[in-house]
């Protein structure tokens, strides 16, 4: 089992811009030191829901700061950019990390970014699956056309070569794919991509989304082997404590006014009508969900999680605290006390 931390660079309320930043570097340099298998950056745009507008430039700063961590995206939001351009950077990155690089993608959402950028709404609804198969192929072959839809340029050749430049391996940075619904599952199948899936589901939506991928994989022609070796994510929220009411209550007390500062700052781009959630009884629904209490059930629900959905690696969350000091002590904790339940040390 794979455990690394997920990384919002949360802004709770009364912090300022560098704080959340520099709670993300730290997290990293512990979670190392800890035995954790990696970490994972989101990355957003104009909110203080997450101040990490770049996920692939901070994980070029903690690939540099780190010497064994895996450094993943979770995720670059691919309408946002060419895909052509965070090609590049991810075949940068993993040749100049030894692999240890992993390029999470994802639709995004309508948001104003849209506009900022000057993908427009079209990018979001309809221009995924031809933006993620050109970026596929630049990480994949050695010079690359395009004539789509929205993009068309000439044969240029792919500098660096990710495929070819570790031991001539033959293989590029992995690549998953963040999916919310069974349109993006099937979409992420058909190419063969592992799936991120989010904390807002429960073991039986992510075993649901599991089984559609491998029925969908195998239609598609992917090997068995393959189909069941793929290395889903399985994103989630874990917060320790020797009790677990104190655990809970930790995050019941910071993780509400962050959500509702965060989340109410998106903008549509087009003024659609938007859900949104409660912000205490989401937190509430993730302290539910997710390894949030003692050592013990934290281990616990992983396993459970693992036995029910066949998902080996994790993303957590462990912020949630808002607080530098407490967040270094939670990533300790998992590396000290969960991990070896797990059958895991700092060899992960």
């Amino acid at each position: 089992m794979r455990v690394g931390a997920f990384v919002l660079a949360a802004q709770f309320p009364g912090q300022g811009q560098g704080e959340p930043l520099h709670r993300a570097v730290r997290t990293a340099e512990v979670a190392e030191e800890a035995g954790l298998d990696g970490v994972w950056l989101a990355e957003h745009h104009f909110v203080p829901y997450g101040v990490c507008p770049s996920a692939v430039t901070l994980a070029a700063l903690l690939l540099g700061r780190t010497r064994r961590l895996r450094v993943g995206t979770a995720v670059s939001v691919l309408p946002n950019t060419h895909p052509v351009a965070l090609g590049e950077q991810a075949a940068l990155l993993h040749v100049t990390s030894g692999g240890r690089f992993t390029l999470g993608v994802g639709r995004g959402g309508p948001w104003v970014d849209l506009e900022v950028f000057g993908s427009g709404i079209e990018a979001y609804e309809t221009g995924f699956a031809e933006d993620l198969d050109l970026l596929r192929r630049w990480l994949t072959e050695p010079r690359v056309a395009a004539s789509g839809e929205r993009h068309g340029f000439r044969e240029v050749a792919v500098v660096p070569r990710p495929a070819e430049a570790l031991d001539g391996d033959g293989t590029g940075p992995e690549v998953i794919v963040a999916c919310t619904s069974p349109a993006s599952v099937r979409l992420a199948a058909e190419r063969g991509l592992p799936m991120l899936l989010g904390m807002h589901c429960g073991d039986e939506d992510k075993a649901a989304m599991v089984a559609l991928w491998r029925r969908t994989a195998l239609a598609a022609g992917h090997a068995p082997e393959a189909v069941r070796a793929a290395g889903h994510v399985s994103a989630g929220v874990c917060q320790l404590a020797d009790r677990t009411a104190d655990a809970r209550e930790t995050l019941l007390k910071s993780m509400p006014g962050w959500f509702k500062q965060g989340l109410d700052a998106h903008v549509t781009v087009d003024g659609r009508e938007r859900a949104m959630r409660d912000p205490v009884a989401y937190t509430e629904l993730l302290c539910a969900l997710h390894p949030v209490g003692t050592p013990r059930l934290a281990a616990d629900r992983l396993a459970a999680t693992s036995e029910r959905t066949g998902i080996t690696r994790f993303a957590l969350l462990t912020e949630g605290s808002g607080d530098l000091a407490a967040t270094e002590e939670n990533v300790r904790r998992i590396g000290a006390e969960v991990l070896p339940r797990l059958g895991g040390g700092p060899d992960l």
